[in-house]
């Protein structure tokens, strides 16, 4: 999604409440029709332009290969002229986003195609990717070799990746589902929001409440992007994310937390304190992965906040938090913030913090493992063998790539006991 600082329309005529010329630019892909299709017969069909779709009909078959080798070159021509069209619309073309899974065939396949094709059409362009991990619990067989070679892709042309996954949303949602259920804090569902289901009761927690995981994400990028959309009096480029978060091109992968996790559209849970939104960003529970950074190696991190907050608040903050985490020796001022003066509707503030942070490691050694028990077997590898191009080499390389990753973080781990060196500060004559 190319992002720019330009409205579409004439200023945007408004018509019942709603803004009805503006339109998100964006282009969105899928080999199936089902969930475009739904996108346009639901409440944002207004939002998005009818031309810059694509779609088929048969779908990827949770096959990498299949979205990678075969739509991609099919789907070529049409993609890079729908871009072109959407990024000639910028007066400051920023960065692209790409949004997609890992799972499935289509997300992993055609989605790290799309990245390549952008790296290749926009080379001084950024390229941020949010990617959706599958869980353990994954119902696509095949999830653990899609996911390996599209993480082999995000490598070596992105230059950012927010890791999700799936499981981490869903325990979320059913957290609140249970603060919920059991009165805490005066916190209540409104009805007809994405919380709950079409009959206005909480979905069981077996279910898993896709509109709710998806609106989270949604707040992510909102919350990434309030810089680029709003005022504020230490507002932060997209591009400063990739320039002072990744020390290193290969580690661009960055934990996202978010607070509070839910907008009051749809929950009303007690705003919390402002020194408590930090603490809460550094938590476990508020993380978008399964993972705790306060107990790995962070090589950098950012806040973002929305809101009425000064920046003696954002000092008072990280030198509160600042002994609880641990830096990697080099880098031990390793902050970047921005303060954006509008906070999202309902709330008075937020926070999203971006770590490059260690804790990643654990959710690419699982990925691997799940990986190397279907492949020790070599079960279900003839469906994508069968596809032109695509030779068993390609997955032993996808590994190896992984691999090498993980003992990037295992190097950097190996750091965390070494003494912090106390360089002297450099005195500026006055």
């Amino acid at each position: 999604m190319p992002r720019s600082t330009r409205v579409v329309g004439d200023g945007g005529s408004i018509s019942k409440g709603k803004i009805c010329s503006l339109k998100a630019r964006a282009v969105l892909i899928d080999m199936e029709e089902g969930v475009v299709n739904e996108i346009l017969q639901g409440p944002l069909r207004d939002v998005f332009d009818s031309k810059q779709l694509i779609t088929d009909i048969s779908g990827s078959g949770n096959n990498w290969a299949v979205g990678h080798k075969v739509f991609g070159s099919l789907y070529q021509e049409q993609i890079l002229e729908k871009l072109r069209k959407s990024a000639e619309h910028c007066d400051c073309l920023q960065c692209f986003f790409i949004i997609h899974s890992m799972g499935g065939g289509t997300g992993s396949g055609l989605g790290t195609f799309l990245l390549k094709l952008l790296e290749d059409e926009f080379p001084e362009v950024y390229r941020f990717v949010t990617s959706v991990y599958p869980s353990g619990e994954d119902d696509v067989i095949t999830s653990p070799y899609n996911s390996i070679l599209a993480m082999k892709e995000l490598n070596e042309h992105a230059d950012c990746v927010l890791p999700i996954d799936n499981q981490s949303l869903f325990d979320i949602i059913s957290k609140i589902d249970l603060m919920v259920n059991s009165g805490k804090l005066g916190t209540t569902i409104k009805p007809k929001s994405l919380v709950t289901s079409s009959a206005g009761a909480v979905k069981k927690r077996h279910q898993k409440p896709f509109d709710a995981m998806n609106n989270i994400v949604a707040n992510l990028l909102l919350n990434l992007t309030s810089s680029a959309r709003f005022e504020g009096s230490l507002n932060m480029d997209l591009n400063e994310i990739s320039m002072n978060l990744v020390p290193f091109p290969q580690l661009h992968y960055l934990v996202s937390s978010l607070t509070p996790l839910y907008t009051l559209a749809d929950v009303n849970i007690p705003t919390r304190r402002l020194d408590q939104m930090f603490s809460d960003a550094f938590s476990k529970d508020h993380q978008l992965i399964r993972a705790d950074p306060k107990h790995s190696l962070y090589l950098a991190c950012a806040l973002m906040v929305r809101g009425n907050v000064q920046v003696s608040d954002l000092r008072r903050n990280i030198e509160r938090l600042k002994p609880s985490l641990q830096f990697v020796s080099w880098n031990q001022e390793g902050w970047k913030t921005s303060l954006c003066s509008v906070p999202p509707v309902g709330h008075s503030h937020s926070l999203l913090a971006l770590a490059n942070n260690t804790c990643v490691k654990p959710t690419f050694m699982e990925l691997k493992e799940r990986f190397m028990r279907l492949y020790k077997k070599k079960a279900h590898l003839h469906h994508y063998l069968q596809i032109e191009g695509m030779e068993e080499s390609s997955f032993m390389e996808a590994v190896s790539s992984l691999s090498g990753l993980i003992e990037e973080y295992n190097q950097l781990d190996a750091t965390k006991s070494m003494p912090v060196e106390d360089f002297p500060r450099l005195s500026i004559a006055v």
